[in-house]
């Protein structure tokens, strides 16, 4: 059977060595774009979806994915010797399944024999900030504005009306789960699933609080304050850890990702720490040298360039660009000149460039007037 499945890591489209961040990103995209819900009625999906929550099941777990690094599916493969097979049902294919799950799966039901009601981590979000190239450079704080699922401060989470409380339901007993027994060809089989009284949630609440509807949270529109830090690039994550979803039942709160984007600067051009840029100069600077203004992120500052400097010849400021993020080095500044040719000169300028010209052995421009030149220097008795 292992030898049918798709690598965990082609599953999520990574590398193997993945980061545990890189992870969780590709599994929240994935899982979102195969959602039964977003795809009704769409085997392809709800196929890609559960491969895509088998495939990160293992690699977001720190030992189940040390053990499928070294020995890939084979690792929870009983044929294999890499499971613990059926024994005790506790550890089916390396995978930590139940009874519940196993024979949901051969049966077609749902439900876990996990308790239906035990700590739900909430989801994460998503936000986006954009930056001035100045801000990435050197860090800045930023206001995030969002959109969360908070407790519903009316009922204090319990979803229940001021002046009541949610009941333990009776037919669970308030674990949230019913044990339910099935015929399978290995005999009778007990299996557990959520209770369809109380949905998993082991409470009745007979008289819903009308501002969440029974639900024990509401959407808030949140306001974060975010420390950006100096050297950030146009695409990265920053996230800010519990500013999610509140979680349920005690579980932790999601995440908030805050994608970046830093917008493009007149001057400069990043390339990973480093930053490039052109600066003109005059022909005359070009050719006897000069001290010339360099831009750089704090500003212009003064730079000799030598004689006879060709246009697009090259310069480097070292540790004068971008900041690393870990702020263990800084990259350099690499500008290229551009001589910039004078144009619409007037004859006298001409004349000392042609002198120029003789001075240097060149004959190829020495010929070259218009046809008021040549007028006025026969009325001026020059041949």
């Amino acid at each position: 059977m292992a030898d049918n499945k798709r690598d965990y890591y082609e599953v999520l489209g990574l590398s193997k060595g993945a980061s545990d961040d890189e992870i969780k990103k590709s599994y929240r995209k994935l899982a979102k774009q195969y959602h039964p819900d977003l795809n009704p009625g769409d085997a392809e999906a709800e196929k890609n979806f559960k491969e895509v929550n088998e495939a990160y099941s293992v690699l977001s777990d720190a030992d189940k994915k040390a053990k499928y690094d070294q020995y890939g599916h084979a690792a929870f493969d009983p044929a294999a010797g890499g499971g613990s097979g059926f024994g005790g049902f506790g550890g089916f294919g390396g995978m930590d399944f139940d009874v519940g799950d196993i024979f949901s799966s051969f049966f077609g039901g749902g439900g876990s024999a996990r308790r239906s009601n035990g700590p739900v981590q909430g989801n994460d979000r998503e936000a986006r900030v954009t930056l001035t190239f100045e801000e990435a450079a050197f860090g800045a704080k930023k206001e995030i504005i969002y959109n969360r699922v908070e407790k519903c401060q009316s009922c204090d989470g319990s979803g229940a009306a001021a002046g009541t409380s949610p009941k333990t339901c009776s037919k669970c007993g308030g674990t949230g789960s019913v044990r339910v027994q099935q015929r399978t060809p290995f005999g009778m089989m007990q299996s557990t699933r959520p209770c369809q009284e109380c949905h998993g949630s082991g409470k009745i609440i007979e008289k819903p609080c009308p501002d969440c509807r029974g639900s024990g949270t509401t959407v808030k529109r949140k306001t974060l304050e975010v420390n950006i830090p100096a050297g950030i690039a146009d695409g990265q994550e920053i996230v800010a850890r519990g500013q999610g979803d509140v979680g349920k039942n005690g579980g932790l709160n999601g995440d908030l990702y805050i994608n970046v984007h830093v917008k493009e600067h007149s001057v400069f051009v990043r390339e990973g720490s480093d930053i490039f840029c052109d600066v003109p100069i005059t022909f005359v600077e070009a050719a006897l040298g000069a001290t010339i203004k360099v831009p750089t992120l704090e500003g212009d500052i003064d730079y000799e360039i030598p004689e006879g400097t060709q246009t697009g010849s090259r310069f480097t400021l070292r540790e004068k660009g971008m900041p690393s993020v870990s702020g263990k080095r800084r990259g350099n500044l690499t500008f290229k000149v551009i001589v910039d040719v004078p144009k619409n000169l007037n004859a006298k300028q001409k004349d000392m460039l042609r002198d120029f010209a003789k001075t240097c052995g060149e004959k190829n421009n020495l010929q070259k007037e218009g046809f008021a030149e040549k007028m006025r220097k026969l009325f001026n008795g020059k041949k």
